[in-house]
């Protein structure tokens, strides 16, 4: 692993990862790199990768519990989250209810990786959140475009309104 002490360089990042790739059939670089940013671990010295990988991971994953909870249970939510919160359909809060239930599962198993090594775990970690990573970003996308629509033809009525 790199120890220069400005971090391993992004080209000894994939020698690594594809180490790992091959002992315990992680997805490919250019696929987890795309999904969780991971080439950002160049930038850091570590001797551990596998585990460097699962915070990547566990993070955007978190990001994205956090944001679904804000629409879900707007208790101390940002302001821009209102807007949203009243596009969405029954059909959308049930979708966001499922994926947050998975996202909390989840959370617990970053947690727990948290408080004792093991390579093996770690790859299981990865590998299972690359999955539901996987399951959840098309219903993500389909509740995001329709409420962006919805929105569009929001604006697009209160500006004939005010027009008149």
């Amino acid at each position: 692993m790199g120890k220069s002490g400005i971090g391993m360089g992004l080209e000894q990042l994939k020698i690594d990862y594809l180490a790992l790739h091959k002992k315990y059939g992680l997805p490919g670089f250019k696929e987890m790199n795309e999904d969780f940013y991971i080439e950002k671990i160049a930038e850091n010295e570590t001797d551990i990768l596998i585990r460097e990988v699962r915070r990547m991971v566990g993070d955007r994953l978190m990001n994205y519990m956090r944001f679904i909870e804000n629409l879900l249970n707007p208790v101390n939510a940002p302001m821009f989250v209102f807007p949203i919160i009243k596009l969405m359909g029954p059909e959308e809060k049930d979708k966001l209810s499922d994926i947050y239930k998975k996202l909390i599962q989840n959370e617990i198993k970053f947690v727990e990786r948290d408080l004792e090594f093991d390579e093996a775990q770690e790859a299981g970690f990865i590998k299972e959140s690359y999955k539901l990573w996987q399951g959840m970003k098309k219903p993500l996308v389909t509740i995001f475009e329709k409420v962006e629509k919805s929105w569009g033809a929001k604006t697009e009525e209160n500006s004939k309104e005010y027009l008149g």
